[in-house]
């Protein structure tokens, strides 16, 4: 009995831990929806890309901040970045995710992921135009495109006033330890393959971030999210987005480092905008 209470004793230690490591910014009061992820595995990476060839889903309330704002801020791969490409002072700013999850769960419904299949997303940093009084919780972006690769739960999220559409987007790591992602669309296909190097890296990450839909996607709601736990891998210098078709996508620029980034939750809802 003795040893059975000590062992108790350590596991609600050790729940008392993870709780305290993992702090979830509590989310605004009169969300619509919960939005839970958990569980996750995603290759990221940042982009710049042309705001005309986006133009038509940027809502008038929203302006994309641009590479020429971090460069007056003396944000240094911005100033870089200037010097290589001046031509690029009024290009946006975005990151690009394939990612799978194990638990991915809006009011309980969840998407089941069969093996390899993933989702991708593409969000622009945005802010607001002065055109209209905009609440917003940390960070906020502006959804580009969100895949999925089911019909059915892409039309769900829609009615739930999360912006999402169908894609066919894989995620899987192979045997040799390197992970394969890919997004296959009449008008895009993209790929990246990622060697992990390094040693894992805990962001301490703990935030909320607020994300609008696109101006063509007869959604009004928007999406805030809370986080914390991320952990991360960098991955290798041979990493390479190849990515070809006739979406905006193919015209934008990767940046920097890809890396693989897991561990954390996120928890979420719709608000009314």
């Amino acid at each position: 009995m003795r040893k059975l209470a000590g062992a108790l004793g350590l596991l609600l230690i050790l729940s008392a831990l993870t709780a305290f490591a993992i702090q979830l910014p509590e989310l605004p009061q009169g969300a619509k929806t919960r939005w839970i992820v958990q569980e996750p595995e995603e290759i990221v990476s940042y982009m710049v890309f042309d705001p005309a060839t986006v133009r038509n889903r940027l809502p008038a309330s929203l302006r994309f901040i641009t590479i020429s704002e971090l460069a007056q801020d003396h944000i240094r791969w911005a100033t870089d970045h200037l010097k290589t490409y001046p031509g690029h002072g009024d290009w946006g700013i975005a990151f690009f995710e394939i990612v799978r999850a194990g638990r991915f769960e809006i009011d309980g419904r969840a998407l089941k992921l069969k093996k390899g299949e993933a989702m991708a997303l593409w969000c622009a940093r945005v802010a607001p135009s002065g055109k209209a009084r905009i609440e917003v919780r940390g960070r906020p972006y502006l959804m580009l495109n969100f895949w999925v690769p089911d019909r059915a739960y892409a039309s769900y999220m829609c009615s739930k006033g999360h912006f999402a559409q169908f894609g066919s987007v894989t995620l899987k790591q192979n045997a040799d330890g390197r992970w394969r992602g890919s997004v296959n669309m009449k008008t895009v296909h993209l790929s990246v393959e990622c060697e992990c190097v390094g040693d894992v890296r805990h962001l301490g990450s703990g935030g909320m971030q607020t994300f609008f839909p696109p101006a063509n996607s007869r959604i009004d709601d928007v999406v805030i999210v809370s986080f914390a736990g991320h952990k991360e891998r960098l991955c290798g210098p041979d990493t390479h987005w190849t990515v070809n078709g006739t979406h905006p996508l193919a015209s934008a620029m990767f940046l920097g480092d890809s890396t693989l980034q897991f561990g954390y939750t996120l928890i979420g809802g719709a608000y009314n905008r």
